[in-house]
């Protein structure tokens, strides 16, 4: 008879089905997944095992939360330039900007010997009602010294913005006073203003400049067509240098306005984001006005998506330098401590086809941003010529060539000026003393200077100030050699320069930029467009045939 039990080999039978099933579950799923989630797994679980076994053995206490506010940013810098970690306390002031408001007290201030001299304070806002004053000089925060090392941006916005109707006291130490003083004042709604200059150049060419794209960005640029109508303008030049750039939203809005029906402004496509076009819906109410767009190195994003839009359509011209190249689209993800990243997702393509991202090698943030630096010693600002188009022809509505490769390249090029720029000028501009001094000349004569109510009356009374003079002898006392020879030759550039800051810091943005506009060549050659009526862009005549195909590059 038989001693064999089956039950005796039960348990391990089951236990060998398991282990096999495991096995070839595994196989398959690793087959027909790629592998990826398990990649994405490991790695996340890599992350987590090293932060816990820092947190449980490594030799001192460590923050565990700050390790990973540094390692955020670090690891989104190995994706591109432009995808960004911004911590929980920051987000904030990362949006206002674009929103069109925020809640504070309402100045515009500088950072001066580690202390917050007041340059301006908002008409009608919370600290000109509490009674603060232009050149105050901010020396406490609440009760508490705020001055010092302390002192940064960030900082100060920190501790001056908050919430509605809260109250925050302000220590200030008034010019010809010597003992501080304190207001309360009460945080309200701050408008941000997106137009900072809206005015006829000539009887008949209106001038609109646009500082960022935000939420209120198209609704400013009604208000100034309208008011430049009331002038009887018949030309437009909308100034978008130095845009950093800033909602898609708002570039599409505006481009609406001005482009037919059916017209593709841009279009996004990435590799988990399908192609989405952006129309013109025929609404506009200046379809058929002449316009000049007016760009430089420092447009970006959303700026190059409207300039690219009045070009690649053949709706007006474009005049300047070639723009920054800013393509990526980024989208905003919020994580539950209140931080968030940008993320960019897709790319920003023209209607050609262009993309209008210029190159840039993964993890290498230090030559992305010392690209307008290359640009400037390589020559391009000074020749047209210089410009390095790395893309394909692409080709406008009338068939046109265009260049991809990175920003928009303008229809006319207009070099920098550098007539009568000398090494003393450069000296003087790049190490801040120019800002410095015309702001203690501000200080100084402020009182003089408020019964100029208008720019034209403040510079014939800077004119009779020999300002040139002043500033070298301030420069000498701050480092910056005499050098009679290189003033003199650089005397109209000093002058004007210092000027503009005192206008800034005396009346507004408007006419700083009425001020600085005056002979400016960029703007003087959209006016002799208009005169030659060659704002709209004809085919090509040398003998090239019009193209009418597109190219549509593949998402990279």
């Amino acid at each position: 008879m038989s001693n064999f039990h089956p039950n005796r080999f039960s348990p391990f039978i089951m236990a060998l089905c398991v282990v096999v099933g495991l096995v070839i579950g595994t196989f398959y799923a690793n087959k027909f997944s790629g592998n990826r989630l398990n990649i994405i797994n490991s790695g996340s679980s890599r992350l987590n095992n090293l932060l816990h076994i820092i947190d449980d053995q490594y030799v001192d206490t460590v923050d565990i939360d700050e390790l990973v506010e540094k390692a955020m940013p670090q690891i989104l810098s190995e994706l591109d330039p432009h995808s960004v970690y911004v911590s929980a306390k920051d987000v904030q002031t990362a949006n206002d900007d674009l929103k069109g408001s925020f809640s504070g007290v309402g100045i515009e201030f500088t950072i001066r010997q580690d202390t917050i001299h007041v340059e301006n304070v908002i008409k009608d806002g919370p600290s000109e009602k509490a009674g603060l004053l232009a050149g105050d000089k901010i020396v406490s925060i609440d009760g508490k010294p705020f001055v010092g090392k302390v002192v940064t941006e960030e900082e100060a916005k920190h501790r001056l913005k908050g919430p509605k109707d809260t109250k925050v006291k302000i220590g200030v130490l008034r010019y010809g006073e010597n003992k501080p003083k304190e207001f309360t004042v009460t945080r309200g709604d701050i408008t941000m203003h997106s137009v900072s200059a809206t005015y006829m150049l000539n009887d008949s060419t209106g001038y609109i400049r646009i500082k960022n794209f935000g939420e209120m960005t198209y609704a400013e640029m009604v208000g100034a067509l309208a008011n430049l109508s009331v002038e009887g303008f018949q030309n437009l030049v909308i100034d978008l240098r130095d845009n950093n750039g800033g909602y898609l939203e708002a570039a599409t809005q505006m481009a609406n306005e001005f482009l037919p029906k059916d017209r593709l402004i841009v279009y996004t496509q990435g590799r988990k984001s399908p192609r989405m076009n952006y129309k013109s819906d025929g609404r506009g109410v200046f379809q058929k006005l002449p316009i000049v767009v007016l760009i430089n190195e420092g447009s970006a994003s959303a700026a190059e998506i409207f300039a690219g839009a009045i070009q690649d359509n053949d709706r007006g011209m474009v005049i300047g330098r070639r723009s920054f190249g800013k393509g990526l689209v980024q989208k905003q993800i919020e994580f539950p401590d209140g931080s968030m990243i940008r993320l960019t997702v897709a790319r920003y393509y023209t209607p050609s086809g262009r993309c209008i991202q210029k190159p840039y090698v993964l993890g290498d943030g230090a030559d992305y941003e010392h690209d307008l630096l290359s640009r400037y010693q390589h020559g391009e600002y000074f020749s047209q010529d210089s410009i390095k188009h790395t893309g394909p022809k692409y080709y406008t509505s009338l068939g046109r060539v265009v260049y991809g490769g990175g920003g928009i390249t303008p229809d006319i090029f207009v070099p920098e000026d550098t007539v009568n720029i000398t090494s003393y000028y450069k000296e003087a501009v790049m190490s801040g003393l120019i800002l410095q001094f015309a702001y203690a000349f501000t200080d100084t004569n402020r009182p003089k200077m408020t019964s100029y109510s208008d720019m034209p009356e403040l510079i014939d009374y800077l004119a009779r100030q020999n300002l040139v003079e002043q500033f070298a002898d301030y420069a000498a006392g701050n480092g910056l050699k005499r050098r009679n020879l290189l003033i003199q030759k650089s005397h109209s550039l000093l002058e004007k320069y210092i000027n503009s800051r005192i206008v800034y810091n005396m009346l507004d943005e408007q006419a700083w930029n009425e001020y600085i506009n005056k002979d400016d060549k960029t703007i003087q050659t959209a006016i002799e467009v208009f005169r030659k009526n060659e704002s709209y862009p004809k085919p090509p005549q040398n003998g090239e045939k019009p193209h009418s195909k597109r190219s549509t590059p593949t998402p990279q």
